[in-house]
């Protein structure tokens, strides 16, 4: 008896800002998994038929609104965006921060409390940080995380 076939998984990239790009090319090319990277203006990637570059029209979210009308139950997302992050899981998606945290129905609905709070704070006047530089152990986690969520849906098969 043969093995069910493993599901096609997909790697979308919020890319414009994410720090961990080539982390992704590396597990996926380990993997042969398709990766997406999605942006609003011209980004380098490397040559390989893994890997397709998305440019999509300047405007606020068209990328974010791409990532969301693809990405599904098989895909892993790589966003720091929250709401985006909360969109993908909300289809499915196994969605991951460039930090390694995992967005799922546990988590996102603190980190979307998290991140409105810190906006309305900004609109107020106060004045907060943004995201500290990425460390080593950040990328760490993040490679291990993305481990895991190939695992997974891969043990999901059908």
């Amino acid at each position: 008896m043969e093995d069910p076939p493993s599901p096609v998984i997909r790697i979308f990239v919020d890319a414009d800002a994410c720090p961990v790009k080539n982390e992704v090319y590396r597990v996926a090319e380990r993997y042969g998994l398709k990766v997406f990277i999605v942006a609003n203006s011209f980004m380098n990637v490397p040559r390989s038929e893994l890997i397709e570059r998305v440019i999509v029209p300047e405007g606020p979210d068209v990328a974010d609104q791409w990532i969301a009308e693809r990405a599904g139950g098989h895909d892993i997302v790589v966003t720091a965006d929250v709401p985006l992050a909360a969109r993908c899981v909300k289809n499915g998606s196994s969605v991951l921060s460039p930090t390694g945290k995992v967005f799922d129905d546990d988590a996102i609905g603190m980190a979307l409390a998290s991140r409105n709070l810190m906006a309305d704070l900004r609109s107020a006047g106060a004045v907060t940080r943004g995201p500290p530089p990425l460390s080593r152990q950040d990328v760490s986690r993040f490679l291990s995380a993305l481990d895991l969520a190939v695992g997974r849906i891969r043990r999901r098969a059908p």
